[in-house]
């Protein structure tokens, strides 16, 4: 079964790989900077909306964040 804690520590992984500093992305996303700091901490999980973006910028699959494929 896949777990919240499994897709925020994907999530996190693929936002501290992607070579953008948190103000960078919260930029290109329109949201504020201490928001991905929660991402990454695992305090929040992002929208939908922002999920599909975060994973259009940072080039990777969404099947991947959801651990529905590896």
């Amino acid at each position: 079964m896949i777990t919240i804690e499994q897709i925020q520590k994907r999530l996190a992984e693929a936002i501290k790989q992607s070579g953008m500093t948190q103000t960078q992305l919260a930029q290109r996303l329109g949201i504020k900077q201490p928001t991905i700091g929660q991402y990454i901490s695992g305090r929040a999980m992002p929208a939908l909306d922002t999920l599909a973006n975060l994973c259009k910028i940072l080039d990777i699959d969404a099947n991947y964040i959801l651990c529905i494929e590896e």
